[in-house]
């Protein structure tokens, strides 16, 4: 399902004593939090006066946040963009889209059920599909992954052996 806003990260903490925080990204790249110029605090658009990667987190600096304590006030706040800022290309989507798709074998054409979560892993990123069984599908385009339809809220997987949690 298409989302309006995409949560990017969450503050985890403070940096230094000039304002500064850490953002823990919510994806394996921390760099793409450095690509937008606006984001959403509380609902309220702010724009960081620096934002750059520093040992797989990001750190940032806003306007009005000029000290160790009132960076900590910001702890635990989420950041979000809008999704019209990130100009994706027709089929890109963000993982966050994905929960709640409906997944199908694309060879029979039965429903699996849905995407619950999307784990990241370091060879590639894996599904979690449950409906009367439980799928662990590697985000693997055209090996296991035929086809993927935000509009639609439907993905067409390819289904192999094994991919049931419940099979041995």
């Amino acid at each position: 399902m298409k989302l309006e806003t995409i949560k990017l990260g969450r503050i985890v903490n403070a940096h230094g004593i000039r304002g500064e925080v850490r953002v823990q990204p919510e994806g394996p790249d921390p760099a793409l939090l450095t690509r937008f110029k606006t984001f959403y605090l509380d609902s309220q658009p702010v724009i960081p006066t620096a934002n750059h990667v520093h040992k797989g987190v990001v750190l940032m600096k806003f306007p009005g946040v000029d000290d160790m304590d009132a960076a900590l006030s910001l702890k635990g706040k989420d950041l979000y963009i809008r999704r019209a800022d990130a100009h994706l290309k027709p089929g890109e989507f963000f993982d966050q889209e994905l929960l709640g798709v409906e997944v199908f074998d694309c060879a029979t054409g039965a429903r699996l059920g849905e995407v619950t979560a999307v784990e990241n892993y370091p060879a590639h990123q894996v599904y979690t599909v449950k409906g009367e069984k439980e799928y662990l599908i590697p985000a693997v385009k055209g090996a296991f992954i035929e086809s993927v339809d935000i509009d639609a809220n439907r993905m067409e997987v390819h289904v192999w052996e094994g991919m049931a949690t419940d099979e041995h």
